[in-house]
């Protein structure tokens, strides 16, 4: 694997982390709206992620090469129906329905996303010193 290839790999997990960033920041977003049916209500979503796979060229085994974005799903829980005749958005039998989302765990998820793309621009960081050091080798 060349050098080169970690400037790939850290990028792609970056862009994958911006994802999950973003996915996060929406769950956050909508964790208090309310809706009139289950259909309607806002549920959390996640990103999926995948490694991607590389073969070198003359080479049978493979190579880590990145990670892609497969696609972000909804979470299929369970939602909570609060008593709220008063809402405008309430069923006939007063109730409104919660979306699915739990703070905390969103919280966790966003410190974790961001502790890793912090770690992805450390990997660059590094990589781009360790390149610059090879090029000085020859002075």
């Amino acid at each position: 694997m060349s050098l080169f290839n970690i400037f790939e790999i850290a990028g792609s997990a970056m862009s994958a982390q911006s994802v999950r960033l973003n996915t996060t920041a929406s769950n956050l977003a909508n964790a208090e709206t309310v809706g009139t049916t289950e259909e309607t209500t806002y549920r959390a979503r996640q990103p999926v992620f995948a490694a991607m796979l590389k073969a070198m060229h003359g080479e049978s085994e493979a190579t880590g090469a990145g990670v892609r974005v497969l696609g972000i799903t909804e979470d299929q829980a369970t939602l909570q129906q609060r008593y709220a005749p008063d809402n405008p958005l309430a069923n006939a039998e007063g109730y409104v329905f919660m979306p699915n989302v739990n703070p905390v765990d969103e919280m966790v998820n966003m410190i974790s996303a961001s502790r890793s793309y912090q770690n992805n621009v450390e990997v660059l960081n590094t990589s781009k010193q360790m390149l610059l050091a090879t090029l000085r080798l020859g002075q």
